[in-house]
C-alpha cells in the first residue's frame, strides 16, 4: 500500500474518533501535486491560495506536506507528460490548474483524486458529466466569469462603444465558452463582437493589432494564451486609443483599464479547502464541484486616460482596489 494513502487512512480514522485535525495532521505525511497550463499572476494566486489553505488546517511544507507544482509553460503536450509524471508518483491529490493542464490529469488517472482550479465550464471540458457530485475520482472550482455583468461595465464605462474585439485562443476549450458567452450578452446588448485568434503566446500581439480600426473596445476574457503575453494587448490599446478590458483582476495591475473579476487566491483557498476534505477521508466522487460567486470592480485611472477613457469618481470609489 502507498505509505502516503495509508497515512491519509490513518488520518481520516483520527477525525472519525474526534481527534483535532492539527494534532492528526502531524501523524501522517502527504503529498499534494499541483500543476499549471502556464504561469501567469491569477494562476499563481491559485496555487499560492491552495498552499496557504493546507498551511491553515495542519498540512505544512517541511513538516507534513510535499507540495509539489510545475508549470506546462503554455504547451498542452507538456501538461500532459506531467500528469503522466504525476501519476506515476502517486500523490494523494492532483491539483490541475486551468482547463487544459485538468484535462490532462484527468485523462491520466481514473483513480488519483482530482481537484481542479480555475477551469471555466468542467462539464464542457468534459472534466464531469454535469452539476453535483461526480462519482469519479473529480471535482474542485469552476471560475467561470460573469460575463453579463462584465458586458454592462463596458456599457457603463465607455457607452459610445459598437463593437468588442475578443483575442482568443481557439485550442482552448475555456477560451470558446467565454466567447459564445460574450457573443450572446455582447449581441443582445447591441454590440458587434469581432474575434481574433492566438494560438500561442507569440501571436498574441499580431491578434490585438488585427482589431486595429475594427474594435472600439478589446476584452480579454480568463484565456491563458493570451493573459501570459497581455502587455502586447495592452500596447496595442495605448498606441491607438482602445480602451482594454479584463476578466482577471489580476491583469488590472498589468495596464487593463478595468476590470470584474475573482481573486484568484480566495479561488485557491477555496480550492484547498476541498483538498483538505479528501486528505481527511472524504471521496472526490461525493464532492460536487463549486463555482466562486463574489467578485470585484479593480480599476486603473491612468491607463484608462492612455486609452482615452476617464473613469468617474462615482467608479473609482466603489472599486474594491484602484491600481496607482
Amino acid at each position: 500500500m502507498n505509505s502516503k494513502r495509508f497515512g491519509s487512512k490513518i488520518l481520516a480514522a483520527g477525525v472519525a474518533l474526534g481527534l483535532s485535525l492539527p494534532l492528526m495532521a502531524q501523524a501522517a505525511d502527504v503529498t499534494v501535486a499541483t500543476t499549471a497550463i502556464v504561469e501567469h499572476p491569477a494562476l499563481d494566486a491559485v496555487r499560492d491560495g491552495v498552499r496557504d489553505e493546507l498551511k491553515a488546517n495542519g498540512f505544512e511544507e517541511g513538516k507534513n506536506l510535499t507540495f509539489i507544482y510545475k508549470s506546462a509553460q503554455g504547451n498542452p503536450a507538456t501538461a500532459a507528460q506531467i500528469a503522466r509524471e504525476y501519476v506515476g508518483d502517486a500523490p494523494d491529490v492532483i491539483v490541475p490548474i486551468a482547463t487544459p493542464s485538468a484535462q490532462a490529469v484527468v485523462a491520466a488517472t481514473p483513480d488519483i483524486p482530482v481537484v481542479f482550479s480555475a477551469v471555466t465550464d468542467p462539464v464542457a471540458a468534459k472534466l464531469v458529466a454535469g452539476e453535483g457530485s461526480s462519482g469519479t475520482n473529480v471535482t474542485g472550482v469552476s471560475d467561470l466569469s460573469p460575463i453579463d455583468q462584465h458586458i454592462a461595465l463596458i456599457k457603463e464605462l465607455t457607452p459610445d462603444a459598437k463593437t468588442i474585439g475578443v483575442p482568443y485562443n481557439p485550442g482552448e476549450a475555456n477560451s470558446v465558452v467565454l466567447l459564445d458567452l460574450v457573443k450572446k450578452h455582447g449581441e443582445a446588448a447591441g454590440y458587434k463582437v469581432i474575434e481574433s485568434p492566438a494560438t500561442k503566446t507569440g501571436e498574441v500581439l499580431t491578434a490585438a493589432q488585427n482589431l486595429i480600426g475594427q474594435a472600439d473596445v478589446i476584452y480579454v476574457a480568463t484565456d491563458n494564451t493570451i493573459i501570459s503575453a497581455f502587455e502586447a494587448v495592452v500596447k496595442v490599446g495605448v498606441e491607438n486609443q482602445i480602451p482594454v478590458y479584463a476578466g482577471d483582476t489580476d491583469s488590472v495591475k498589468r495596464g487593463a483599464m478595468a476590470a470584474l473579476g475573482f481573486d484568484y487566491y480566495d479561488v485557491g483557498r477555496q480550492t484547498g479547502k476541498i483538498v483538505v476534505d479528501i486528505l481527511n477521508g472524504k471521496k472526490a466522487g461525493e464532492i460536487a464541484f463549486q463555482g466562486v460567486s463574489k467578485t470585484n470592480l479593480f480599476v486603473n485611472p491612468a491607463m484608462a486616460a492612455k486609452m482615452g477613457v476617464t473613469l468617474s469618481d462615482d467608479v473609482i470609489a466603489r472599486a474594491a482596489e484602484v491600481v496607482e
